[in-house]
C-alpha cells in the first residue's frame, strides 16, 4: 500500500479547523469565554469530524472491506444498475460523528468511473441510492472480479470528493474520496460473494470485512 499521504486530520478538513478557531478566538478576544465556549465546542466537533486514522489492513484473499465507517443499512441482492447486473448490495450509512474518509474496498484497477447529480435525501433511505448526488467507481480485480462503490450524498453532505482515475489501480484500503457532514456509500459484488455482516453491524473503513468474494 502507498505511504499514508495525511495521518490524523484529513487534508480536507484543515480549511474549515482554521476557519472556525479563528472565529473561536475572535469571539474570546472580543467578548470572553463564556461567548466563545460553544463556538471552541464547534472547533471540536469539526476537528473530530475531519479526523482521519491510519488503519490495520487484513489480509485475506477476496476479502471485501468496509469504505467507510459507520452502520450497514442494507444487505442484499439487487440490480447494479452501473455495471447492469445482479449484485449483492451492501450499504454502509455514516453519520456525522463518523471518520469520512473513504477507502478502496478490494486491490483493483478503475475501470470506470460516473458522477450523478441529484438530491440530497437522508442517506439512510433505500431511495438515496438512486435519487441523491453520487460519484461511482468500477473497480475490476486481478482475478476478473467487478465491484462497485458508490458515494451517495446525504441530508447535510454538500460535497462528494473522489479522487479516482480511470486507469488508476488502487490498493485495498487506499484512500480514495471524503463525503462531508454525513453520508453514505454503497458497494455492488458479484452475486455470488458471501456477506460477513449484517444490517445495524457497527464497520470501520478498511479495517472490517463486508463480505468475501467467490
Amino acid at each position: 500500500m502507498k505511504s499514508y499521504p495525511h495521518p490524523i486530520i484529513a487534508r480536507e478538513g484543515w480549511p474549515f479547523i482554521v476557519i472556525a478557531v479563528a472565529l473561536a478566538a475572535g469571539i474570546q478576544a472580543f467578548a470572553g469565554f463564556a461567548w466563545a465556549a460553544f463556538p471552541w465546542l464547534i472547533v471540536l466537533f469539526v476537528i473530530q469530524f475531519f479526523r482521519d486514522p491510519a488503519r490495520s489492513i487484513p489480509s485475506e484473499a477476496g476479502a471485501v472491506l468496509s469504505p467507510a465507517d459507520g452502520r450497514v443499512v442494507s444487505v442484499e441482492k439487487t440490480r447494479d444498475p452501473y455495471l447492469e447486473r445482479d449484485a449483492l448490495k451492501i450499504s454502509v450509512f455514516m453519520n456525522v460523528f463518523n471518520a469520512h474518509s473513504n477507502r478502496s474496498p478490494v486491490d483493483g484497477s478503475v475501470e470506470k468511473t460516473w458522477y450523478f447529480p441529484g438530491k440530497f435525501v437522508n442517506a439512510n433511505l433505500d431511495k438515496a441510492s438512486a435519487e441523491n448526488e453520487r460519484a461511482v467507481i468500477h473497480l475490476r480485480t486481478a482475478d476478473g472480479c467487478d465491484v462497485t462503490c458508490v458515494q451517495v450524498a446525504g441530508l447535510i453532505a454538500r460535497r462528494i470528493l473522489c479522487y479516482a482515475k480511470e486507469g488508476q489501480v488502487l490498493a485495498r484500503g487506499e484512500r480514495f474520496g471524503f463525503i462531508r457532514f454525513g453520508s453514505r456509500v454503497d458497494v455492488y459484488l458479484p452475486l455470488k460473494s458471501l456477506p460477513k455482516v449484517s444490517v445495524g453491524d457497527k464497520v470501520y473503513a478498511t479495517e472490517t470485512v463486508l463480505a468475501m468474494l467467490a
